[in-house]
């Protein structure tokens, strides 16, 4: 098991240096092959009617005037060391991890991303919570109770909650929650070191509205295979041996039907971490998200990269502790 850690923690390392490379040839390399000049690039730093001394110093200074390859060596190097970057008698220290300086603000990429990440990791894990356990709840019990109300009139829900947008749930929510009957104020985000009431007062709403979201595919995938796992032979097996049916519901049934919805939970979580996009936008909520958006609209090619780094590595590092997990979830895993 700890060798198999190792492996994966190595591959996970190397994916992670193919996509910072991938991403970084994208946003420095296309530019430029689309017929976008180094001048114009650095000129995105300085403002308006730069002269060409000035252009010159900024490429100079950024290291805009080297090839992509060293460009690239430099980037890596800032995100582990940190760099120092020269603007005329003084030198800026960008720390550790420095993704750059945005073309916009001038400001460190990192610092205004670490600004905006508790209100993300807030909005993943409340809501991850929530659509987990109601999810994976209501599948079982569907899957216990197969053409019953109840299994009809979740498996309804469920539909609804796959087939509709969440810019449509999320406008209806506050539209009736908020603003038909106020029982949710808008408000501006609250950290949770500051208010724990009022932190939740704030999230949930989205919690709720992207828990219904997520929570419907998790109740459609644990009822399929709660169906399957329990038409198996062991679990007849396991009934006949006089044990009783929580304990073979949990753990025979539901143990053996988690692997795929463990699978699919890693992909979600890691993308929700990488920025909740929509959902930020409907309630105004300034997180990592928000700020990818923000620096799209705004051409903003260090913040972007920035953010397409952080998205890919909570995705791998997702992925790494689902592996993990399969092999204390599926005693089949660890034998193979």
């Amino acid at each position: 098991m700890f060798s198999y850690i190792i492996r994966r923690l190595i591959s996970a390392v190397v994916l992670l240096l193919i996509v910072s490379a991938v991403t970084f040839g994208i946003f420095f390399l296309l530019p430029k092959l689309a017929g976008q000049s180094t001048d114009q690039l650095a000129q995105q730093y300085i403002g308006k009617a730069p002269t060409p001394a000035d252009i010159a110093a900024v490429k100079k200074n950024l290291g805009l005037d080297k090839p992509v390859y060293e460009q690239y060596w430099d980037f890596l190097k800032g995100i582990f060391v940190g760099v120092d970057y020269k603007f005329g008698p003084e030198a800026a220290k960008c720390h550790v991890p420095c993704f750059g300086y945005s073309f916009k603000t001038h400001i460190e990429v990192w610092p205004e991303i670490q600004n905006r990440l508790p209100v993300t990791l807030s909005l993943a894990a409340g809501a991850a919570v929530l659509w987990v356990v109601s999810g994976v709840a209501t599948g079982v019990l569907s899957a216990l109770r197969p053409g019953s109300f109840f299994d009809r009139m979740a498996m309804g829900v469920a539909l609804a909650g796959v087939s509709l947008p969440m810019f449509f749930t999320g406008a209806l929510a506050l539209a009736l929650f908020t603003y038909q009957w106020p029982i949710f104020e808008r408000s501006d985000y609250v950290y949770l070191t500051e208010d724990p009431f009022g932190w939740a007062r704030t999230l949930v709403l989205p919690w709720v509205t992207l828990a219904f979201l997520y929570s419907a595919l998790y109740a459609r995938l644990t009822r399929a295979g709660m169906l399957e796992t329990l038409s198996e032979d062991y679990i007849r097996t396991a009934r006949a041996k006089g044990l009783r049916e929580r304990k073979v519901v949990v753990r025979h049934g539901l143990r053996a039907a988690l692997t795929p919805i463990i699978t699919v939970f890693g992909m979600d979580l890691g993308l929700l971490l990488g920025g909740a996009l929509i959902t930020e936008q409907v309630f105004s909520l300034k997180g990592v998200g928000a700020f990818a958006v923000e620096a799209i609209n705004a051409n903003d090619l260090p913040n972007i990269l920035g953010v397409t780094l952080l998205a890919a590595f909570f995705i791998v590092i997702c992925n790494l502790v689902v592996d993990v997990l399969y092999a204390a979830v599926d005693p089949r895993v660890r034998l193979s």
